[in-house]
């Protein structure tokens, strides 16, 4: 019998109706079986029993109104996970999705992520279900100011640091800090993502997308000798982490032929125009669909997952959880596919995770491979407690360096396991020992 197969059974039960978060912790705990039989003190300790329960779960209503002075009532979350080696770090997420297990899901992967940069950060997640599209910014800053007088109470610079996730980006991080700036009385690193003029960090915006790249790179190089260098990518997504993947790549050498959105996808065998992308998603807030307009020998496609079937060296899932899934696994192996990385959190499900791994395909799961946004973030709270900002070139260089060692420290445990190259396993079990030695060290 699996020595956490309990840990697993108790999980599921007292957590009913929470399938993403019950997927994160059984491929942690699938990655963690040798490790609790080298480190049965572990066991004894409860270290695993403890990490899969958040340390805390705040759930909230947020009231706001909007232009046509209608009164709404949405949910807030904030989970803080496991603040063993430093405070709660992890995004604000805005979505009609999120509930309190898909919240527990990304808090609990947050754990991992965290500790594999090597900063002192802790996990945390949180967001609610408003929906920003088709939102004014008027009817957006009364939520998000909504929303701040009750988070408030639970954050601050050494306890809780929340940034952005899906839905909130520079606009709706500079709306809450205002109300947090205005209810404390105080000016601190309490968020991060913020404007370069208030205590932001050159390249966080750039800072997961290239992250991704520098991390499958090192990766595709050290495993298979390949690179980003003349390889056709797929890219999901045309958010903040696709778009700056895509300026990545391409700064790499790649071609970018796809992106998409929620609607669907485009195809531009000549390569993406990024410039046009940049227009439509930060500019104009517009669906990916209008990039045909301005390059007619692109096509866009209704619906987001035929986008796996574009013949690519490289697949980039950079939107959702579980958007990649078994036949589209297949459809890229068959196609050639030698490198998948993780963009989004969790987008591709155990299945395909599965046949990634048995085809020997490099995969680069999100824990690792999107660490660079949370990394950044972390070098934010840096400049925050100093005063002080470092160039746009200094924040990438060591943001290319804590990747470079993200997939080194993987890569280390997932040999010294018997896992070689399965980086999903490195990953788990790297994340996990940082933080289960801090655990264990300071006691029940």
């Amino acid at each position: 019998m699996k020595l956490l197969a309990n840990v697993m059974e108790q999980v599921v039960k007292r957590n009913p109706n929470e399938p993403e978060f019950h997927q994160a912790v059984e491929e942690v705990l699938d990655s963690l079986e040798s490790v609790a039989e080298k480190n049965p003190q572990w066991v004894k300790e409860g270290i695993f029993d403890r990490i899969v329960e958040p340390e805390r779960q705040i759930i909230f209503r947020i009231p706001w109104v909007d232009d046509n002075n209608k009164v709404h009532v949405n949910r807030g979350f904030r989970v803080q996970f496991n603040s063993s080696i430093g405070p709660y770090k992890g995004g604000l997420r805005l979505h009609p999705s999120v509930n309190v297990g898909i919240i527990k899901f990304l808090g609990f992967e947050q754990i991992f992520k965290n500790s594999l940069t090597g900063l002192p950060l802790g996990g945390g997640k949180g967001g609610s279900d408003f929906d920003p599209k088709g939102k004014s910014d008027g009817e957006i800053m009364r939520f998000c100011q909504s929303f701040m007088t009750e988070l408030y109470r639970h954050i601050g610079p050494n306890t809780d640091v929340p940034a952005g996730d899906i839905g909130v980006g520079g606009r709706e991080i500079g709306y809450m800090y205002g109300m947090y700036r205005k209810i404390r009385n105080e000016f601190t690193g309490i968020l991060t993502g913020k404007g370069l003029t208030w205590g932001g960090s050159l390249a966080r915006t750039q800072a997961t997308g290239y992250g991704l790249c520098y991390f499958m790179d090192v990766a595709m190089q050290s495993i298979k000798g390949k690179s980003f260098k003349d390889a056709t990518v797929v890219i999901s997504g045309s958010g903040n982490v696709a778009i700056y993947a895509t300026e990545k790549v391409q700064e790499l050498g790649g071609k970018v032929v796809a992106l998409s959105d929620s609607a669907g996808y485009i195809h531009d065998p000549e390569g993406i125009k990024l410039d046009t992308v940049k227009q439509i998603k930060e500019v104009e807030r517009k669906r990916i669909s209008e990039y045909i307009k301005h390059h007619p020998k692109a096509t866009y496609t209704e619906g987001c997952a035929g986008i796996w079937s574009i013949k690519c060296d490289v697949a980039l899932p950079c939107a959702t959880q579980n958007e990649l899934d078994e036949n589209a696994a297949k459809t890229l192996i068959a196609n050639g596919c030698y490198g998948v990385g993780e963009g989004a959190n969790m987008p591709s499900t155990p299945e395909a995770v599965d046949l990634f791994i048995e085809n020997k395909i490099v995969f680069g799961p999100g824990k690792a491979a999107n660490a660079g946004g949370v990394a950044t973030s972390g070098l934010e709270m840096c400049q925050n407690s100093m005063r002080y900002s470092w160039t746009f070139e200094e924040v990438d260089t060591k943001l290319k360096d804590i990747m470079v060692n993200i997939y080194k420290n993987a890569s280390d445990a997932a040999k010294e396991y018997g896992k070689e190259n399965n980086l999903v396993a490195g990953a788990n079990i790297a994340g996990f020992l940082k933080v289960a030695e801090a655990m264990s060290a300071q006691g029940v």
